[in-house]
């Protein structure tokens, strides 16, 4: 797929010494959602606004649609819209006035059309004449998703959209972020749910100190890092493994009725075939099983935790 942004040996050192990227090269594709992770302080939200010109680099390039960040800024802050953590919105602002503000800010033909637009797709019309300090937190959210999208920008920056949202408004803006990628924004998403980066990304980038230190697709993420557990439930419960059941490195529930058994799905064998013959052989009967596969945040933890 063709690369939309482009970051090669991206560096960036504060003035005390403190190295908030290493070396970072990452390419995000047109059109997709791309979900980059990372505990707090991993260089998450300094990497975006690099991308965005609001931080300056230290060295290395970016180029956002084959234009360089820095030398053609107006290009590629044009086809940007950025999404903050923060709720940055004037306390007297409305949603209809910061969309026509931030069109003429990119220097765009006022288009009330296309405001009206914006602002229906996200259930905003009936609030647009609201000031910002009449509306709860999560349209507050919206009006900046809005305000982000009203310069039709091609790329779209969400840091942490849903902070602080409750769960069902969560929900709604995860199907607009699905709505924009199928009109062909590119979506770049950062966020402390893992749960919304395993629903709405296509591939998952993991930054830590400064360093990008996984970029796959999500689910052949899942696929291979992910481990499968089944769980036996026993018909009488144990108070203990039988020792010529260790191999197996079993987990015991502390009712005595569950265990508990890890593979690896990349393996030829999962050793489930023995493991049952072996519970046969011990006179252990259960009387139901059923496997789940590793969560993307169980993957996301384990990435981390492995780094020094």
């Amino acid at each position: 797929m063709q690369a939309v942004i482009s970051i090669k040996d991206l560096t960036k050192t504060y003035a005390g010494g403190f190295e908030a990227l290493k070396a970072v090269n990452l390419e995000i594709n047109r059109g997709e959602i791309f979900g980059l992770l990372g505990p707090n302080g991993a260089g998450k939200t300094t990497l975006i606004n690099i991308i965005c010109g609001i931080v300056t680099k230290t060295s290395g390039s970016v180029l956002v649609d084959g234009y360089d960040n820095v030398n053609d800024y107006r290009a590629t802050r044009s086809r940007i819209g950025l999404v903050p953590q923060e709720l940055p919105m004037e306390t007297f602002e409305t949603p209809f006035n910061a969309c026509r503000f931030s069109r003429g800010l990119f220097g765009k033909p006022e288009n009330l059309d296309h405001v009206e637009i914006v602002l229906k797709s996200l259930s905003l019309w009936d609030k647009k004449d609201v000031k910002s300090l009449m509306l709860s937190g999560g349209m507050k959210r919206r009006a900046l998703i809005a305000k982000a999208l009203a310069h039709e920008p091609d790329i779209l920056f969400l840091d942490e959209p849903t902070a602080g949202v409750d769960v069902e408004l969560r929900q709604d803006m995860w199907n607009v972020v699905k709505s924009l990628r199928e009109s062909g924004v590119t979506v770049i998403l950062t966020t402390h749910y893992i749960e919304e980066a395993e629903q709405l990304a296509d591939r998952v980038g993991v930054i830590n100190h400064g360093e990008i230190i996984l970029v796959e697709e999500k689910n052949r993420l899942m696929r291979e890092l992910g481990k499968k557990q089944l769980e036996l439930h026993l018909q009488e419960p144990l108070t203990g493994i039988p020792a010529e059941l260790d191999d197996y490195h079993l987990e015991l529930s502390e009712s005595g009725r569950e265990l508990t058994y890890l593979y690896d799905t990349k393996r030829d064998h999962t050793g489930i075939t023995a493991l049952l013959a072996a519970l046969h052989r011990s006179g252990i009967k259960f009387s139901d099983l059923n496997t789940s596969q590793s969560s993307l945040e169980e993957i996301f933890v384990g990435l981390v935790h492995k780094e020094p």
